[in-house]
């Protein structure tokens, strides 16, 4: 029987709405620091929707190459500058590793959008004639951020991208955690990107009444588990993780965040936009991640919650929570972090993966902001982190995300022992 092998986390990158790399990301997670202002990329004033969670102080011409911004959309830029920043971090240098011992999992729910938006437009105003970029396809399609950072790196082994919706970074850390396991790589950057602020991804949100409206006061309008919570406010940006084989790592004396010990993913198979009422995948997909860890819920001491901020998913989401870890468990701190990024969809999952790994790090819980009000149907058992940040030791910490379709995918951390 094949002895699997051990996963380590050795290099991070983030570009939030509220940080464009990992240090401003987690000291303004830490603060409470809302990222949701009114959109600049476009005029939303006909929009149910007006704000969302853009970056700041971004310019990718002082970032990347200008033929590379020429044959990409954002959400490849996105990744190529998160994926930059872990590489750097890591302290790896790929030129003394064979090729093939490294490749890239990355994930994108809705890829090239803005592209796409552009060129139908392009065609529609031009009287249907057909003079469509020779990028049009290689910026559209989802794989290619996969693809550019293995070409930015020469990272010639195992490469694809994943797409389960709002569970996609999750699907994508977690298919980097096997394929270590199982010796088929050394070195693997996963995460996921997305870019998703255009007109059509907000307009389709909004006809959907998924989005909250608080269009007054965007800095609170991502309120999780709070009583007057309308709906989630978009986010953009990217995380990107090296995940890397144990001794490898430890051979070239590289800093370990933190070990990745176990992930799961489950399909609700109920509905195409709703969570299961009683978080039933959700439920099972936490605890087969912690079987998967060889943990139990008693050993999880930080829950990163997918909580949205829509009024039946945070629900359906603390229902299994409360299954999964009884009534009242002391020992589990629950924090939403969404209500300070807002939701970066496919991206979510790979800079709330980046948080939880920095609560292992630092002993600290950044906090749930926004909730004044908490809904009476949330188990007072519960210890929810709301307002500020609070210091605790963090030996295990998990990371929730849930996606149209039904997608659940669940990631497990763990200090290094």
């Amino acid at each position: 029987m094949q002895t699997l092998k051990r996963a380590v986390i050795t290099g991070l990158g983030a570009l939030t709405p509220i940080g464009n790399n990992v240090t401003d990301f987690w000291n303004n997670l830490v603060a409470g620091k809302s990222g949701a202002a009114r959109i600049t990329k476009f005029n939303p004033d006909p929009f149910r929707t007006q704000f969302a969670g853009e970056l700041k102080d971004y310019d990718p011409a002082k970032l990347l190459d200008r033929n590379d911004i020429r044959k990409t959309d954002p959400f490849t830029q996105y990744a190529l500058v998160a994926a930059q920043q872990a590489v750097t971090d890591s302290g790896l240098d790929f030129s003394k590793m064979d090729p093939f011992d490294s490749g890239v999992i990355w994930g994108s729910g809705q890829g090239g959008m803005q592209t796409f938006e552009e060129q139908v437009k392009e065609y529609t105003v031009g009287n249907y004639v057909p003079r469509f970029n020779p990028f049009f396809v290689p910026k559209l399609i989802a794989n290619m951020a996969s693809g550019m950072i293995s070409i930015r790196f020469g990272l010639m082994g195992i490469n694809y991208t994943t797409v389960s919706a709002c569970s996609t970074s999750n699907t994508a850390i977690m298919d980097a955690l096997n394929y270590i396991r199982l010796g088929k790589a050394k070195v693997i950057i996963t995460g996921g990107s997305e870019a998703p602020i255009t007109e059509a991804s907000v307009g389709g949100f909004c006809a959907m009444k998924a989005m909250s409206t608080r269009n007054d006061d965007p800095a609170t309008a991502s309120r999780p588990f709070d009583t007057e919570r309308d709906g989630f406010v978009m986010g953009e940006g990217a995380g990107a993780l090296v995940v890397e084989e144990y001794e490898h790592a430890v051979a070239r004396g590289a800093h370990i965040y933190a070990e990745l010990v176990g992930a799961s993913m489950t399909a609700d198979a109920y509905h195409m936009t709703a969570t299961h009422p009683e978080g039933l995948g959700a439920l099972t997909a936490m605890r087969k991640a912690l079987e998967d860890a060889e943990l139990t819920p008693a050993d999880v001491d930080y829950l990163n919650v997918h909580a949205t901020s829509t009024p039946v998913g945070d629900l359906s989401e603390l229902a299994a929570i409360r299954a999964l870890f009884g009534d009242a468990p002391e020992h589990l701190s629950i924090s939403a972090t969404k209500s300070m990024t807002g939701h970066l969809l496919g991206a979510a999952g790979a800079i709330e993966a980046i948080a939880a790994i920095k609560s292992i790090n630092n002993g600290i819980i950044p906090p749930t902001i926004n909730t004044t009000n908490l809904d009476p149907a949330i188990p007072a058992g519960l210890q929810i982190v709301l307002g500020k940040a609070i210091e605790k030791k963090v030996r295990v910490a998990m990371s929730n995300t849930f996606g149209f379709g039904g997608h659940n995918g669940i990631v497990v951390f763990r200090e290094m022992k």
